[in-house]
């Protein structure tokens, strides 16, 4: 799921998970062909025969097109040797001759030999919304991490459908949307209430009006996963190579529901609950007790440096030097642009990512010592980047559309009040924000689908990553598509909480992860190792805040 920026939650509202548009209860077969996946689809409607044979035709189309690598337009700020190219997808997979769209894809070459070149490793980033198109530059960066499977694997990525440069879709005008401050989340009165309800009810109407209604309407991730398989027909691939992070473990989860036997090597790493009981209103509401839980873990660490920072000895001191700048930012905002909801946008990356913690402490810290342009510049928007305001607006379109989508929300306003003043009582962090932010999915104008119920052998056992402490993404989650995608071996991440840790230094999941990619390799059972090195404290205010300005990028909304 991805991070909300500081202006998401009264301009727009996000939704949270939603799938296929093209859901029918119609007996059919998966689009791997077998009989034991046909029966299985009979029995539970899950995919169309008219979506199978649709995704077969648009795959077997792919494959024969290939992909037609050139350079990058310059506009797309990904430099050689990345290469750029499009793989062509239909709208409706019903309807594969029907209306079709373009998907934007990237890829950095292995750096091993023919004989070591195992295919394409295929990224998704998480969102919905998230653009994977960073990926590939993790090879001519020479990760670290990835120097190993690098050798092996073309490095992927792509702007799903709706995102970036694939077919994109708007909600509202990126520069009315960024603005700020936005109002206080957090309602002090039912008149408060109506208006965030009418706020999010004009958010939802937009994406009609902004969008095309047909690719709107297909923003679903059984749709992403269907591209994806088309993707991986373009790249020559028999069978898929997959790293999902956050919502990207979804996309993965449902990818092995509907094509178990395209699954060649899958890792899902910080892991959305795939229950269809959770997806995506209760998935939201168990976020809010977790980003409480991760928020209580970062203020420890804040007053164990308190000598660094001077934001107070105790967690109980810095908690409520965190009301005063509420209050403050409420009455006064900080700087004119930094309210009560950009701070919350710019401190919840703290709970998110524990690389962004000293960098959040050092912001405050500045302010503390009466140094405001840190926090300003790390809270507020830029109003003159107009092409980050139009990618940020569009991945938070993207994330509404397909949560809104993907599942049946609660029509019913007095749900969401109960449950929401309920939670607010013992997780006021996080609760109203995400309430508010996704409540354009009670009013959502388009058809609500139901849930996929995964349930699936795959061809390969997936490798499935999860910390304890995970805020976006709660352990929980993980558990749940271990138990659902038989023969999957779950690592681990004991007393840690950062979101998206493939990518983080921690040997005894970094050498499983190369066993598993080079070799295929996983443990005979489950593995639980010790958590990554805690971050030390950031000394320069100025260095924190373009640090913390960067790990906004969002794995989760």
């Amino acid at each position: 799921m991805k991070r909300r920026k500081a202006a998401i939650a009264a301009a727009g509202t996000l939704a949270a998970g939603a799938l296929t548009a093209g859901l029918i209860s119609v007996p059919s077969a998966f689009a791997d062909g077998t009989a034991e996946g046909a029966q299985k689809a009979q029995q539970a409607g899950q995919q169309s025969q008219a979506e199978a044979q649709g995704v077969k035709l648009a795959a077997a189309r792919a494959a024969k097109t290939g992909i037609d690598w050139k350079d990058c337009p310059k506009d797309w700020g990904l430099k050689a040797p990345i290469q750029c190219g499009w793989v062509t997808v239909p709208v409706d997979y019903a309807k594969p001759n029907g209306k079709k769209i373009k998907i934007a894809v990237d890829r950095a070459v292995s750096t091993g030999s023919k004989k070591e070149r195992q295919g394409s490793l295929v990224y998704n980033p998480g969102g919905p919304g998230g653009s994977g198109l960073r990926f590939p530059a993790r090879i001519p960066d020479k990760n670290p991490l990835w120097a190993k499977a690098a050798t092996a694997y073309d490095f992927v990525g792509f702007d799903p459908r709706g995102v970036g440069h694939s077919a994109p879709i708007s909600c509202a005008d990126p520069q009315e949307w960024v603005k700020a401050p936005k109002p206080d989340a957090i309602p002090q009165d039912e008149a408060d209430k109506r208006a965030h309800r009418k706020t999010a009810k004009e958010y939802a109407d937009g994406c009609v009006e902004r969008s095309d209604k047909a690719v709107l309407a297909s923003m679903t991730t059984p749709n992403a996963a269907r591209d994806l398989d088309v993707i991986r027909a373009g790249l020559g691939d028999k069978k898929l190579n997959f790293l999902g992070v956050s919502y990207g473990t979804y996309m993965g989860g449902v990818y092995a529901e509907l094509f178990p036997n395209h699954v060649r090597r899958m890792i899902t790493d910080s892991i959305v609950n795939p229950s269809p009981k959770k997806i995506w209103y209760d998935v939201n509401l168990d976020q809010d007790v977790a980003f409480q839980t991760r928020w209580e873990d970062w203020k420890k660490w804040a007053a164990k440096h308190n000598d660094v920072y001077g934001l107070g000895a105790t967690a109980e001191k810095i908690e409520k030097r965190w009301e005063d700048l509420r209050a403050t930012a409420k009455k006064d905002p900080i700087g004119g642009v930094v309210g009560t909801e950009e701070l919350t946008g710019f401190f919840q990356s703290a709970p998110y990512y524990d690389s962004a913690w000293a960098e959040v402490a050092s912001a405050w810290s500045a302010y503390v010592k009466g140094d405001e342009k840190p926090l300003i510049e790390a809270a507020g928007p830029d109003m003159s980047d107009v092409a980050g305001n139009k990618a940020s607006e569009n991945g938070n379109a993207v994330y509404t559309a397909v949560e809104c989508n993907d599942a049946q929300w609660p029509r019913d306003w007095k749900t969401w009040d109960r449950d929401n003043t309920k939670l607010h009582e013992k997780y006021p962090f996080l609760t109203w924000s995400n309430a508010w932010m996704n409540y354009p999915c009670a009013v959502w104008p388009l058809k609500q689908q139901k849930p996929l119920d995964i349930k699936a052998k795959t061809s390969h056992p997936v490798l499935m990553i999860q910390a304890t402490r995970d805020a976006a993404t709660p352990y929980p989650g993980g558990v749940e598509l271990h138990k659902r995608l038989k023969g999957s071996r779950l690592i681990t991440e004991k007393d840690a909480g950062s979101h998206g840790i493939t990518n983080l230094e921690n040997k005894c999941i970094n050498k499983r992860v190369d066993a598993y990619l080079l070799k295929g390799t996983v443990d005979a059972k489950d593995v639980t190792c010790g958590p990554h090195a805690t971050p030390e404290p950031e000394k320069s205010a100025k260095k924190a805040a373009t640090k913390a300005a960067a790990a906004a990028v969002p794995a989760v909304k």
